[in-house]
């Protein structure tokens, strides 16, 4: 097989989570440890950093590759699902693995798949961690999947466990709490592994320190060491920040950075990458202030990181961003409302299989929608997005892609309105 008809034989012969949605998802380490064996575990050939939560996790990821990347270190990255290309899920420093690369590990293992039964997941996983043992990477950042405890990720032993953050996505999966899906996050915490929690929130943080007790894993949460403020908020290139610890016994001359994810989200993400960096050094790595400061003004280039508050064009500024589920469209409302604009033009397009009720009640009222159906087997028809809309007071037609919507909100758009693009992953994809 060529390798567009590998990608057709992946997509088709596998079910994948991100196509057809919860019948892909298997609760279960088993095809994930078989297969492994099959490849002679690369998973225990390089060394690790696991990151889980259920918002930031992908920032947070390609920040801290990024940094590594620039502190010399040869650096697999793992992340899902992709946007544009299969191949963005598997980079070392920065690169995506070749389209031959994919066409000989399916080649390679055809007759392992049909014989383990192996997840789109499981066999993408797989081909990851095989890459990063032939390539002798010297570290790789593992983003989670899907929860944590069963995703198929978590057969690897990292030198630090990170959550984000825990909030409502999947709860058809991972739990109708809040604490039930912590529950199911905290299980990629390992015995005697450190872990780091990106937010310190009441309601959960317990399910983490009782799990890290058990397990004899030290924790720190990152809200609670570090102070970030934003400079300014803008829509510019790079937006200033200035860092620094929270422990007055241990002053620290002030960092000041500029990132180039600039969506104001990204501040809780970076005390995740600066106390992930902090434990590094602890455990022997060499990352100076210069390589953190120099990696986050560049991270989409060293990473290939699209999609997150991603400015699109400036006439008019239409801008895109991938958070979907409540806390995740929270963060982009705050962000839009740092943005001076006469009148909001939003394309907005969902999955089928989640209960967005709650999202759609946040959306501002006076904004003109323009409702899409992202082009996946899981993609909430449009129709049926603009009437459940309706009931919440949000108008406006509806458009046969993402494309053409996005397309129509730009024509409509003035010189000084802002054009906004989101509430799902794949809407995104189809316009970055």
């Amino acid at each position: 097989m060529n390798y567009q008809q590998t990608l057709d034989y992946l997509y088709t012969q596998l079910p994948m989570f991100t196509r057809i949605g919860a019948s892909a998802f298997k609760k279960d380490l088993t095809n994930t440890i078989a297969l492994c064996e099959v490849l002679d575990n690369p998973q225990h050939k390089f060394k690790s950093i696991h990151v889980g939560g259920t918002n930031g996790k992908g920032s947070t990821s390609h920040m801290l590759a990024a940094v590594l990347q620039t502190a010399g270190y040869k650096t697999g990255l793992y992340t899902s699902p992709h946007l544009k290309d299969f191949r963005e899920r598997i980079r070392i420093n920065g690169q995506m693995i070749s389209e031959q690369e994919v066409v000989n590990f399916v080649a390679n293992h055809q007759a392992d798949f049909e014989t383990i039964e192996p997840s789109f997941f499981e066999m993408t996983v797989a081909m990851a961690f095989d890459a990063f043992a032939r390539h002798k990477v010297d570290i790789a950042i593992i983003e989670v999947g899907l929860g944590g405890r069963l995703d198929s990720t978590n057969i690897i032993t990292p030198l630090l466990s990170i959550i984000t953050n825990i909030g409502w996505d999947h709860m058809n999966l991972l739990g109708n709490t809040l604490t039930e899906i912590a529950g199911e996050k905290a299980g990629i915490i390992k015995p005697h592994v450190p872990v780091l929690i990106g937010e310190y929130q009441h309601g959960v943080a317990q399910v983490f320190l009782n799990k890290a007790e058990k397990e004899n894993a030290a924790l720190i949460f990152a809200s609670q060491k570090w102070n970030i403020k934003a400079d300014e908020l803008n829509a510019a290139q790079l937006l200033p920040i200035t860092a620094t610890l929270s422990d007055n016994a241990n002053p620290l001359t002030p960092l000041h950075l500029q990132l180039d994810l600039t969506g104001t989200y990204q501040l809780k993400n970076v005390k995740t990458v600066l106390s992930a960096v902090e434990e590094l050094r602890s455990q022997g790595f060499v990352i100076s202030d210069e390589h953190i400061a120099q990696a986050l003004t560049e991270v989409q280039l060293l990473t290939g990181l699209a999609g997150r508050w991603q400015t699109l064009s400036t006439h008019p500024l239409t801008i895109c961003d991938t958070g979907h589920n409540p806390d995740g469209i929270a963060e982009v409302l705050q962000n839009i409302a740092a943005v001076t604009y006469e009148h909001l033009h939003f394309v907005v397009g969902m999955v089928n299989d989640k209960d967005i009720t709650k999202v759609l009640s946040m959306l501002p009222k006076d904004a003109t929608y323009y409702f899409c159906k992202p082009d996946i087997p899981r993609g909430l028809e449009a129709e049926a997005l603009q009437q459940q809309a309706a009931a919440l007071n949000l108008h406006g037609q509806t458009y046969s892609s993402v494309k053409a919507a996005l397309q129509a909100a730009q024509q409509h758009a003035g010189l000084n309105d802002l054009v906004f693009a989101g509430g799902s992953t794949f809407v995104v994809a189809e316009i970055v």
